[in-house]
């Protein structure tokens, strides 16, 4: 398994995000970490047509410069097909579609990919695989009442190869999860739906990578919270909730760029 970098990852995603003139930047930095240790380290993913590889479901499908990132990173996705995100006819587009090669899962409307995930993860059951299913989600994602749903079959039929990984940066579309939703005690509502929960710095990939290796191990589906910073890395983009929506121009590309070249790894 080849090991990926997170600041390698919001490098390519600030020049895709550059070259593309699109936004979702903050987000797609927030995961970089989860995603870099997930593909890197954890998923056992031999090739995307492997019928018993682990599933993975971005179900914040609009930080996709990530995954697309994390996907080139293994070989999946070339280098042409990289330039080509957000272009006409491009597999690649601001969300994540199947016509990608190692996407699984179609996402974007936010709060649906938990109930994917336990289709998948019951599906793996029903066919004897020993797959496991990751869920990548979002803190807002949280708000939804399909999330709960989902949760709620998820532990009552002890879906243990299933694990839920909360980007929870604390931001969303209209301002700070706690003014919209508070969800201080996110933890304890997991359990109390019947989920295993452990919380992590989301960007401590020695972190992250402890708790998803453990997670195998729970006689229950896992939720790991992951405690991360919008705009992760790039000084002027992190806690701002304008970079949740908003393109860079190419000075700041450039900035960006030269701060993330420049940092410690994770």
């Amino acid at each position: 398994m080849k090991e990926i970098a997170g600041n390698y990852v919001r490098q390519v995603v600030i020049e895709l995000s550059r070259r593309a003139r699109v936004g979702h930047i903050g987000s797609a930095l927030s995961v970089a970490d989860l995603l870099a240790v997930l593909y890197g380290r954890v998923a056992r993913i031999a090739s995307p047509g492997d019928p018993d590889r682990d599933r993975v479901i971005l179900s914040k499908g609009h930080a996709a410069a990530a995954l697309y990132a994390v996907l080139h990173a293994r070989g999946w996705i070339s280098a042409e097909e990289l330039e080509t995100f957000c272009g006409d006819d491009s597999t690649l587009g601001v969300h994540p579609d199947i016509s990608a090669t190692g996407v699984d899962f179609a996402t974007g409307s936010l709060g649906i990919g938990l109930s994917l995930g336990v289709g998948s993860a019951l599906a793996a059951r029903l066919s004897r695989s020993s797959r496991r299913t990751f869920v990548l989600m979002s803190d807002a994602e949280c708000n939804e009442g399909s999330v709960w749903e989902a949760a709620m079959f998820a532990a009552q039929h002890r879906l243990s190869s299933l694990t839920a990984i909360i980007d929870f940066n604390g931001m969303q579309a209209l301002g700070p999860t706690q003014d919209i939703l508070d969800q201080s005690n996110i933890a304890e509502r997991w359990r109390a739906f019947g989920w295993h929960a452990d919380e992590i710095d989301g960007h401590d990939e020695h972190a992250i990578q402890r708790a998803l290796v453990a997670a195998a191990q729970a006689p229950a589906p896992v939720v790991v919270i992951a405690r991360t910073r919008l705009g992760k890395g790039v000084s002027f983009m992190e806690g701002q909730l304008a970079s949740h929506y908003w393109p860079l121009s190419d000075a700041q590309a450039e900035q960006a760029l030269r701060e993330l070249s420049t940092c410690t790894p994770s």
